[in-house]
């Protein structure tokens, strides 16, 4: 996991969003587990208990599964329904914005489909 934080987020957030990336990218599956909070606290200069609010998380939102004694693991499923609340949050958000944009710019299909050749394909 490389990092950048920013300024404008929550560290606990940034490093829930990275672990959710690796989830949706398919770098984390069900079952593996998640490095110990130790490790990433070490790993990153983070205060122990910045990681364990950012795993907590994970774990409210049943992404994540704690067993106790062993650590922290991805649970069966969640990719599936992070894809799908990803995808929700994207067409209510993020597409209504970039439909307007595309409006504004009097861009059509085919240069959107094929920017490389100004939309002649």
């Amino acid at each position: 996991m490389t990092i950048g934080w920013n300024d404008n987020t929550p560290i606990y957030r940034q490093l829930k969003e990275k672990v959710v990336g690796m989830m949706l990218d398919g770098a984390l599956k069900a079952g593996d587990a998640l490095p110990s909070v130790r490790q990433v606290a070490a790993e990153y200069q983070l205060n122990p208990i910045t990681v364990s609010r950012a795993y907590q998380e994970l774990v409210d939102e049943q992404l994540v599964e704690k067993r106790r004694g062993i650590g922290m693991y991805v649970t069966e499923g969640a990719s599936e329904k992070l894809l799908a609340s990803e995808r929700e949050r994207f067409m209510r958000e993020e597409w209504p914005a970039m439909l307007e944009r595309i409006r504004r710019l009097g861009l059509d299909l085919g240069q959107l489909l094929h920017p490389q050749d100004g939309g002649q394909s």
